[in-house]
């Protein structure tokens, strides 16, 4: 924590070294001449919805790419030349971007800057004892919740940009409609797996929204932040664990190495057991640009049919039904 704090304190320095004088910053080279709402996102959660509410009004840059994992992820120059730049900051808070986190919350007084989790009941958040008293930042994967977060990131643009306000609320409906019948599929989709198969094993802890949404019991090898290394006995004791509750498959995250999956893998077939690589799951980061995963609500559709795939078809399979 020492660490991250130094690090945010740096980074902080180089931002103000960053910012001409006055409020707010200059337009970048790519920028000059384009009028639209300058935002930058962390996640790519937050990027997708972001510029489908804010449509041809906005320019939307995310910082963390498919692939990239926002607990490790650290700022380069041309970031902080974008963050210093922009009309409006959207992370997500709760912790999820490390010492970039207390970097966007310092810029709060020289940049409008917006985590799009503070409007969603303290209640509804999961905090987890090995989290310290802080929350568990997944909330994207229950589709309820982050319709609470789009809600918020409608507000930020008309708090930038009031003369968008109409339009903005107009996309955001259709969005929202979209993200209802989006939870009510997942809901249909996941009664197909076995009431006692419904268990989710991945590389870490971010599918306990899900979990607790859509009636899934989630277990993380290396905990809620990747930041976490699983060791020999961590392995042992969750292969352990598929065996003894008969669980068909567990999955890798697109975002984190797959060895440590695959090393329970090997330790449940030493033991003389069967499971499956059920597939590969977005946690903490979506799919490419231009594909279905690249979207939050196909992110959410890929990852509910990987599960159902795996864990009721295969089960399915192996009964001979």
């Amino acid at each position: 924590m020492i660490l991250l704090r130094a690090h945010a304190f740096l980074l902080l320095i180089l931002l103000f070294l960053l910012v001409p004088s006055g409020c707010g910053g200059e337009r970048t080279p790519a920028d000059d001449g384009d009028d639209r709402v300058r935002v930058v996102a962390t996640i790519g959660m937050i990027t997708d919805v972001a510029a489908r509410i804010g449509g041809d009004r906005v320019q939307v840059h995310g910082l963390m790419g498919p692939g990239v994992d926002p607990h490790l992820y650290r700022a380069g120059a041309g970031d902080l030349r974008r963050l210093t730049s922009a009309d409006l900051i959207l992370y997500n808070g709760l912790f999820l971007e490390a010492a970039l986190g207390e970097v966007l919350e310092e810029m709060g007084g020289r940049v409008l800057t917006r985590a799009v989790t503070r409007d969603i009941p303290r209640d509804r958040l999961l905090s987890p004892p090995e989290f310290e008293g802080a929350f568990d930042p997944h909330v994207w994967s229950d589709v309820g919740l982050w319709r609470i977060a789009a809600s918020t990131i409608r507000d930020a643009l008309v708090e930038v940009d009031p003369d968008g306000a109409e339009a903005y609320h107009g996309r955001h409906a259709e969005l929202d409609a979209e993200l209802e019948a989006l939870d009510a599929w997942v809901r249909d989709e996941v009664v197909r797996v076995p009431a006692d198969l419904r268990v989710l094993v991945t590389a870490h802890d971010a599918f306990n929204y899900f979990g607790r949404a859509y009636g899934f019991e989630v277990r993380g090898l290396q905990g809620l932040s990747t930041v976490t290394e699983a060791g020999a006995a961590d392995v042992q004791q969750l292969a352990g664990f598929l065996l003894e509750r008969g669980i068909p498959a567990l999955f890798v995250e697109s975002s984190i190495p797959p060895r440590t999956v695959e090393s329970v893998r090997r330790a449940v077939l030493a033991r003389g057991g069967e499971v499956e690589i059920g597939g590969t799951l977005y946690s903490d980061a979506m799919g490419g640009a231009g594909t279905p995963e690249g979207t939050y609500p196909g992110m959410i559709r890929h990852n509910v049919r990987t599960i159902v795939e795996a864990l009721a078809d295969r089960a399915r399979g192996t009964d001979g039904a």
